[in-house]
């Protein structure tokens, strides 16, 4: 399969090959309809434009740098390393782009109320900063486990006048919360739009939240042409649902002399239940609106997950992912807890710049990788978000201790 053909996707169905498409209850066709009549209305409208342009360069601070790791490139001796900033954007992540663009439809769909899920509580975070923008009632659904592990985010979405609602069913994580915001979904549809934060769940999500993210790649390809006059040769970004990673890949998707590295959570290695890789032993199935790879057991029961980052424990990964691994389009692999607690204080250390725990796995990859290309090599590593979030949790495992 060319990679000329992936920019075609999805088709009319929102199919990306055999992988996404609308797997919902009855009741929100209509809704999902409705938003993707009003998306693709949005995209020939040259207001709605401008005005997703305004915010994003005026509230966000886009476009974010494309900054030379000098010391990191350095340090690992091998391909000269760029680190693309979303980290530097306001809330501290790539989520605020989709947010932004999400709550322009919401307002032109004439709704007064805002739901999200959040894991890693970045998502969280701006959508209830957009919410509070355009004087939206919001509600934030977050597993109670991650709720505990991402406590700042907790504060701050409440500070910005969020209604944070603790999932305490299942595992207690994302994918708990997701279920939850649905829930609420089908009980206000007539009010409510649901922010869905990454590039998953029921068409049109997926390319839609592919397209707000899109920015990511869109900037970082004019940045290296004009810093090196050349394309880089590799993309790396960690993927949970998958937004930050399809955000950069897309724009390089027909780019073929760029390679594009997807890594996943690898937790406490490949066994099952200690991690959240999904290909690595998922499997095709159905899971919150969309088919795609997921991790579960012989009898289609979603399997439990783990890892140290809360944004990219989810069972299921982006449709349009499963599409280019298939297609060979894109390389997916993984980095431990430990690998990416161990990036994550590199990064510190040689950069003075703290990535969140999400944005380490494909820090850890980078690593790898960086040391076996030669000297004239180019290498882009999404850092999705900032790590103010992560940082009492990495301290409590790297054994930090405050002054007495």
């Amino acid at each position: 399969m060319s990679a000329v053909a992936n920019l075609n996707l999805p088709d009319a169905t929102g199919h990306f090959g055999p992988f996404g498409g609308r797997y919902v209850p009855e009741t929100l066709m209509h809704p999902l309809q409705e938003l993707e009549e009003e998306y693709f209305r949005a995209q020939h409208d040259p207001e709605f434009a401008r005005e997703l342009s305004y915010y994003l360069t005026e509230f966000v601070g886009r476009p974010s740098p494309l900054y030379f790791a000098e010391r990191l490139t350095k340090e690992l001796g091998g391909a000269k390393i760029y680190l693309k900033r979303e980290d530097l954007n306001h809330t501290g992540a790539h989520k605020i782009n989709n947010a932004l663009g999400q709550i322009l439809l919401a307002k032109r769909m004439g709704k007064t109320r805002i739901i999200a899920e959040t894991g890693a509580g970045q998502h969280g975070v701006a959508s209830a900063t957009v919410a509070a923008m355009f004087g939206m009632k919001c509600v934030i659904y977050m597993g109670a486990v991650d709720c505990q592990r991402q406590e700042l985010n907790v504060y701050r979405m409440k500070m910005l006048g969020a209604e944070v609602v603790p999932v305490h069913a299942g595992q207690k994580t994302l994918k708990e919360a997701v279920n939850e915001a649905m829930r609420d979904w089908v009980t206000n549809l007539r009010s409510t739009h649901y922010i869905l934060g990454t590039a998953y769940g029921a068409h049109p999500y997926p390319v839609m939240v592919r397209n707000f993210q899109r920015i990511i790649g869109d900037e970082a390809r004019a940045q290296i042409l004009e810093k090196e006059k050349r394309l880089p040769d590799m993309l790396i970004a960690c993927v949970g649902g998958g937004s930050n990673a399809i955000g950069l890949f897309y724009p390089f998707l027909d780019d073929q002399s760029v390679k594009l590295v997807g890594v996943e959570a690898g937790g406490l290695g490949i066994k099952p239940e200690m991690h959240a890789a999904r290909f690595q032993g998922g499997s095709l199935g159905v899971l919150q609106g969309t088919r795609s790879y997921i991790l579960q057991d012989e009898f289609g029961q979603i399997q439990s997950t783990h890892s140290v980052s809360a944004g990219l424990d989810y069972a299921a990964v982006g449709p349009e992912h499963a599409w280019l691994r298939d297609a060979s389009r894109a390389e997916y692999t993984y980095a431990t807890d430990d690998q990416a607690l161990a990036a994550f204080m590199k990064l510190a250390r040689l950069e003075g710049i703290i990535p969140a725990l999400e944005s380490a796995h494909a820090v850890a990859e980078c690593m790898v990788r960086a040391p076996k290309l030669g000297k004239d090599a180019l290498i882009i590593v999404n850092l999705s978000g900032r790590g103010d979030k992560d940082v009492a949790q990495v301290a409590d495992k790297v054994g930090l201790q405050m002054p007495k």
